[in-house]
């Protein structure tokens, strides 16, 4: 069974485009940890849920906080 392309645009109803979310934020988290070890390669990751939210990832603890601190500001002042 062959699955249809996908057509990309909003999701309208609030609960399916959360979960969509998570789910996406979820797999995008995984295949940057999978990067980072598989080519042994600095991978981060930054992430802002549409409430605001910061979800990050970064291959080397020292990173993480150069990383978080660049990008943790409200959002008014991007």
């Amino acid at each position: 069974m062959v699955r249809g392309k996908t057509q990309m645009k909003r999701i309208e109803n609030a609960t399916s485009r959360q979960v969509t979310f998570s789910k996406r934020r979820n797999g995008l988290l995984k295949k940057a940890f999978e990067l980072s070890v598989l080519c042994d390669a600095e991978v981060a990751l930054v992430v802002f849920s549409p409430r605001g939210r910061l979800y990050e990832f970064a291959s080397a603890t020292s990173r993480r906080l150069q990383c978080s601190g660049c990008y943790w500001r409200p959002r008014e002042l991007l």
